[in-house]
C-alpha cells in the first residue's frame, strides 16, 4: 500500500488529477453496473425458483388426483358385495357351480375389468383370494400363491403403499410394468378375518414423471417414510450419511457406491447422471426441510441450482427435485464479461481526454504555487494576484481568503487567552472572597461562645461547613459520606425555623459510605421532601435513608413521612425526570429532579439514575440506582468474616 501510494505522489499533476477523476468515475458504474447484473441473475434465480414450483405443483396435483383414484377404486372393491361373497365362498371351501363361476366371470369380473380399463392412470386392480385351489379370473382375481411372487407379498400393512416393485406375475407381457407402486389392502370379514388381499397398482413414470425425465440439468427423487430413495438411478436405505457442502460437493466418499445391494436401477443409461452420484448427500442436507413445501437456491459441486421439496402427505413421503441454473447463469456472465470489456475501452478514452484537459487548466498552477511558496517563508501578506474565475483561479481565491480567516484566528487567540486569565484571576478573587466568609462566621461563632450562646454557635458552625462544602467544586463528584454530613448540616439549619423537627434516620453499610456520587445529588432530593411533603403537615416527622447493595450497584431510598402524592401526579414527575415532559423553571416542577437523573447519567451512565413512588397521606420515597466504584472496604469485611 505504502510503495502504491509513494508511485502517486511522484506522479505528475495532471497523471494525478486524471488518475483520481477516473477513479471517481470508474467506481460508481462499475458498481452500477455489478448491481445491474446481480439483480438480473437474482431475478434468474427467482424466475427458476418460480418455474419449479409451479411444475411440483402441478405434479403434485397429479399424485393427489392418482391416490385419490386409488382410494376409491379400493373402496369400490372393497363394498362390492359379490366380489366378497365370492371369496367368502373360497375360504370356507364351499363348491361352487361351473354355470355360477361362468356368471360371476361375464358380469362381476367383466364390470371390474372395465372399471380398470376405464381409468388410464390405472395400470391394474388385482385381488388375491386366500385359495390356491379355484380357476383365477384374468386380469382380476387370482390364487394366493400368484400373489407371493411379488416382492412386497411376504412384510406389508393393509393400507400402505409398496414403492417400486418388478410385476412378475407376467413378466414377459408387452405392458408389464418395471417400477410399479400400488396400494395394497387387506379385505376383512368379521367372522373369518382376511379373505383377501387387493393391490392397486400404477406405473411410476406415471405418478412420478419427473424421476425418469432427468439428465445433468434436471433430476428428481421420491423418499418415502422409511427414508428410502427412489430416483432415476438407485434407491438407497441409508439416512446417516455425511452431510453434503453445498459449496464443494466435487469430493464423493465411497460410501454411496458401496450399496448396490440395497438399491434398484431405473434407466441404466442415466446412471452417469452427476447428480445421482450425489444423491443421499443432498437428501441428507435437506433432511430439516422435508416436513413443510420449500424452495431454495444454493451451489452443489460448484454449480448453482434451484432445489424443491415437497412433502406428499398422501404416499407418506416427500419429492426433491433439482433444476440446474448453470448454463442460463453463464449465458449471463459472459454478456456481463463483454459490457465490462466495452466499459473498459470507454473509461481508457475518457481518461485520454480528461488528461488534456487537465493539462489546460495547469497554466495558473505556478503562479498560485509563488504565493504559496511566500507564505511558507512567513509571509503572512501575500496573496494571489488577480487569480481569475476558473478552477484555479478558485484556489487562488481560497487561498486568499484562507490568509485572512488565519490571520482573524490568530487575533481570536490571543483574546481568547487573555480572557482565560482574567477568569482565573476572578477565580482567584472568589477564593479570597469565601475565606473572608469563612473567617467571619468564625469569629461571629467565638462570640457566640463566649456569651454561651451554643445554638449560635452551633447553628454557624453547620453554616459554615454548608458554605465550605457548596464553595468547594474543584471535582464533580463526592463520597456518599460526604453528601451525608451536608445533609445532617442542611436539616440542623433547616430545624432552626420551625417549630416542631425534622428528624433523619440513617441505614446504610459503611461499604457505601465510600462510593462516589455527583455532588448535591441528595441535597434537592431532601429539600423536595421537606418543602413539599412535611412544611405542609407543620409536625414532627422524619426523613429515612436507606442504602442496600445490588450485585455490582447499590441503591439509596430516600422516604419521608409527608402528605405522598397521587398515582397520576409520580407518573408526571416520572415523565419529567426521564425528558419526556419538558420541565420549567421554578420550584415544584421537577427540575431538581431532572437536574439530577441528568448529572447521575453523564457520569455513570443511561441505566442509572432516579425513579419515585409514592401513596397519598402516607410517604414518598425516592430510589437512586448507582454503580459501585470502590471495593477495598468490601474486600475487608469478606475478609473479615471469613
Amino acid at each position: 500500500m505504502k510503495e502504491h501510494k509513494f508511485w502517486f505522489l511522484k506522479q505528475k499533476l495532471n497523471n494525478k488529477f486524471t488518475f483520481t477523476i477516473g477513479i471517481i468515475v470508474v467506481i460508481p458504474v462499475s458498481i452500477i453496473f455489478l448491481i445491474l447484473f446481480q439483480n438480473m441473475k437474482n431475478n434468474i434465480i427467482q424466475q427458476a425458483l418460480n418455474n419449479l414450483k409451479y411444475n411440483m405443483n402441478q405434479n403434485h396435483s397429479v399424485i393427489q388426483k392418482t391416490v385419490d383414484l386409488c382410494n376409491m377404486s379400493t373402496q369400490v372393491f372393497l363394498n362390492y358385495q359379490n366380489l366378497n361373497e365370492f371369496l367368502i365362498e373360497l375360504e370356507d371351501g364351499t363348491d361352487i357351480e361351473t354355470s355360477e363361476l361362468v356368471n360371476f366371470y361375464k358380469e362381476d369380473i367383466g364390470m371390474l375389468e372395465r372399471l380398470v380399463n376405464s381409468n388410464p392412470y390405472l395400470y391394474q386392480i388385482r385381488v388375491y383370494a386366500n385359495n390356491n385351489s379355484f380357476s383365477e379370473m384374468m386380469p382380476i382375481l387370482y390364487r394366493k400363491e400368484r400373489m407371493e411372487q411379488l416382492k412386497w407379498a411376504k412384510e406389508f400393512s393393509t393400507g400402505e403403499w409398496q414403492f417400486d416393485y418388478k410385476d412378475e406375475l407376467f413378466a414377459q407381457t408387452v405392458n408389464s410394468s418395471e417400477h410399479t407402486m400400488a396400494l395394497i389392502t387387506s379385505i376383512e370379514d368379521y367372522e373369518r378375518g382376511k379373505i383377501g388381499v387387493i393391490e392397486v397398482a400404477v406405473r411410476m413414470d406415471t405418478i412420478f414423471p419427473e424421476i425418469f425425465q432427468t439428465n445433468n440439468d434436471e433430476w428428481a427423487c421420491f423418499i418415502d417414510k422409511n427414508g428410502k430413495i427412489y430416483s432415476q438411478g438407485r434407491n438407497s436405505i441409508d439416512g446417516n450419511n455425511q452431510n453434503l457442502n453445498f459449496q464443494d460437493v466435487n469430493s464423493q466418499d465411497a460410501n454411496s457406491q458401496n450399496k448396490s445391494s440395497q438399491n434398484m436401477n431405473y434407466h441404466s443409461g442415466n446412471r452417469n447422471n452427476k447428480w445421482e452420484k450425489m444423491k443421499e448427500e443432498i437428501v441428507n442436507q435437506l433432511e430439516y426441510t422435508k416436513q413443510e413445501e420449500t424452495y431454495i437456491s444454493a451451489k452443489i459441486a460448484g454449480e448453482r441450482v434451484a432445489i424443491g421439496i415437497m412433502p406428499v402427505k398422501e404416499l407418506s413421503g416427500y419429492v426433491i427435485r433439482l433444476v440446474s441454473m448453470e448454463k442460463t447463469l453463464n449465458n449471463l456472465s459472459k454478456e456481463r464479461n463483454l459490457y465490462f470489456l466495452g466499459l473498459t475501452i470507454a473509461f481508457i478514452v475518457l481518461g485520454f481526454f480528461i488528461n488534456i484537459i487537465v493539462k489546460a487548466l495547469l497554466h495558473r498552477f505556478y503562479k498560485t504555487l509563488s504565493t504559496i511558496r511566500k507564505i511558507q517563508e512567513g509571509d503572512l501578506e501575500a496573496r494571489v494576484d488577480q487569480p481569475g474565475t476558473d478552477e484555479m483561479g478558485e484556489l487562488g481565491t481560497n487561498i486568499n481568503v484562507m490568509l485572512d480567516t488565519i490571520q482573524k484566528l490568530m487575533e481570536e487567540n490571543i483574546n481568547r487567552e487573555l480572557l482565560m486569565k482574567n477568569s482565573e484571576i476572578r477565580a482567584l478573587q472568589n477564593q479570597i472572597n469565601a475565606h473572608f466568609i469563612y473567617n467571619v462566621l468564625e469569629s461571629i461563632k467565638m462570640m457566640a461562645e463566649i456569651d454561651e450562646k451554643y445554638e449560635i454557635s452551633d447553628a454557624v458552625t453547620s453554616l459554615g461547613k454548608l458554605l465550605r462544602y457548596g464553595m468547594k467544586w474543584n471535582t464533580k463528584n463526592v463520597t456518599v459520606g460526604q453528601e451525608i454530613d451536608y445533609i445532617k448540616n442542611y436539616l440542623d439549619l433547616i430545624n432552626l425555623r420551625f417549630d416542631y423537627r425534622i428528624n433523619l434516620a440513617l441505614t446504610i453499610p459503611d461499604m457505601i459510605y465510600v462510593q462516589q456520587i455527583p455532588k448535591m445529588s441528595l441535597q434537592p432530593i431532601i429539600e423536595n421532601a421537606i418543602y413539599h411533603g412535611i412544611e405542609e403537615l407543620a409536625e414532627d416527622s422524619s426523613i429515612y435513608i436507606k442504602a442496600v447493595m445490588e450485585d455490582s450497584d447499590y441503591v439509596i431510598e430516600i422516604t419521608d413521612s409527608g402528605r405522598g402524592m397521587t398515582e397520576e401526579k409520580v407518573r408526571e414527575i416520572q415523565k419529567k425526570i426521564c425528558g419526556e415532559i419538558d420541565v420549567g423553571g421554578g420550584s415544584g416542577n421537577g427540575i431538581g429532579l431532572k437536574n439530577v437523573q441528568d448529572r447521575i447519567q453523564m457520569a455513570f451512565g443511561m441505566k442509572y439514575g432516579i425513579s419515585v413512588v409514592s401513596k397519598l397521606h402516607c410517604y414518598t420515597k425516592v430510589i437512586i440506582k448507582l454503580p459501585i466504584t470502590y471495593r477495598e472496604v468490601l474486600k475487608g469485611e469478606e475478609t473479615a468474616d471469613c
